[in-house]
This record gives C-alpha cells, sequence and structure tokens, in this order.
C-alpha cells in the first residue's frame, strides 16, 4: 500500500500569516494536534498544539516558522514510511507532498494503525508463536516446513534483532488457533519458544461444558 492511497485531502492548511488562534480552532474541529503550514502552495512544515498553545492567540504562525516539524512522505513511498515518522515524531497528521514540495494532503495516525493491523494480520484469527535464537540459525524455510507439517501455514512473519541479547525474535502469526501440535514440533527441534497465544482444544472443551451448564440452568 503507498501513502498516496491513504492520503486524505479533507484537512485544511495554514499560511505563515494565520493567526494562532485560527490554528486552534482548526485542530478543535478536525480534533488533531498537528497541521500543516504552506507559503506560495509549498509545504513548510508542520505546526504543533503545544507550540501554539505556548503561543499568543493574536501572532502569527510565523513566528512559530523555526519551530516547524519539517516530516513528509512522497506519495510514491511504501506506507510504513509514513508510520515510521509517525511513530518516531508522535504524529497524529503524516503530510504526503510532491518532490516539488506541493502538499497533497495527510494520512491520520488512526488511518496507519489501522493499515498495520492489516499488514501484519493482526486483524485475522490465528495463533502467534514467538520464537528466540541466534541470528546464524534463522531459516525462514525450516520454520516454515516445521509448521507445514501440522497442517497450518504462516500469515505473518516478523523479525526484530533483541538489543539487550543480541537474539533474534521471530514472531509467527498461523493460520489456526490450536498451535500445540505446532509447539510441540518446535520443541522437538531444540526451538526456543518465548511465548505463544492461541486456543487449545481444552479450552473449546470447557467453554462448550460452561456454555452447555448454562443453557441447562435457564431451563
Amino acid at each position: 500500500m503507498l501513502s498516496s492511497q491513504l492520503v486524505n485531502t479533507s484537512y485544511p492548511t495554514l499560511d505563515l500569516f494565520d493567526k494562532v488562534s485560527s490554528a486552534l480552532q482548526f485542530m478543535e474541529d478536525f480534533d488533531i494536534e498537528h497541521l500543516p503550514v504552506q507559503s506560495e502552495d509549498r509545504y513548510l512544515g508542520l505546526i504543533t498544539k503545544d507550540d501554539l498553545l505556548d503561543t499568543n492567540e493574536n501572532a502569527i504562525l510565523q513566528i512559530l516558522e523555526e519551530d516547524f516539524i519539517k516530516k513528509a512522505v512522497k506519495p510514491g513511498e511504501h506506507f510504513l514510511s509514513a508510520l515510521k515518522i509517525a511513530a518516531a515524531s508522535a504524529l497524529t497528521l503524516v503530510p504526503v507532498v510532491t518532490e516539488t514540495g506541493d502538499w497533497l494532503g495527510g494520512i491520520p495516525a488512526p488511518e496507519l494503525l489501522k493499515m498495520a493491523a492489516a499488514f501484519t494480520g493482526s486483524d485475522e484469527p490465528g495463533a502467534v508463536i514467538v520464537l528466540e535464537m541466534e541470528k546464524t540459525n534463522y531459516s525462514l524455510g525450516e520454520i516454515s516446513r516445521l509448521v507445514e507439517t501440522n497442517d497450518a501455514f504462516i500469515t505473518q512473519c516478523n523479525t526484530l534483532t533483541e538489543p539487550e541479547t543480541g537474539l533474534l525474535i521471530v514472531t509467527l502469526r498461523l493460520n489456526k488457533l490450536l498451535v500445540s501440535n505446532v509447539i510441540a514440533t518446535f520443541q522437538r527441534y531444540e526451538y526456543s519458544i518465548r511465548y505463544f497465544m492461541g486456543e487449545e482444544e481444552y479450552e473449546n472443551e470447557l467453554r462448550y461444558n460452561y456454555e452447555h451448564l448454562m443453557s441447562y440452568l435457564k431451563v
């Protein structure tokens, strides 16, 4: 998903000679804490609500120009670039501008979170298994093979290096909730499992028995 596909053009843009009070009112109306400032149709940066609140409401935005957050993504960049900027600078709106600095629109943070959830598969049902290992022992091919021997497959795989230990943390999302067999296979092949989140058969049986009891008591 490209940034251009997530652009929202409904957010207002501010001018250097707009008053602080006007900018604050726009932020209140659109329930947002960052808005773009332009000059002669060129994007200059984002003004923040915190900076506005620390300034006389009758002042113009030009006096805060040095404090503008000069962050933006190009329309052809992957949405993860926008997500990275939003996270690093705690932005509620990520600007999308052209190579020449023309403002195209913004991507609100909630939309980025929604896309991140879809991208990682967290909005789909399935168990999560987290493995830890030395980087030299990582083989996605072998991990996939072990999962598939249990009639399951990986829908999402993410890796990161843990700064404290140097270990590679591998997070797997599978297409099924019952993963006790997969866990047993990983353990048999001496994989270190940090934790997992699934729904095992005994939990299903307990739920069935509970619901059956509740139905009986209502009779």
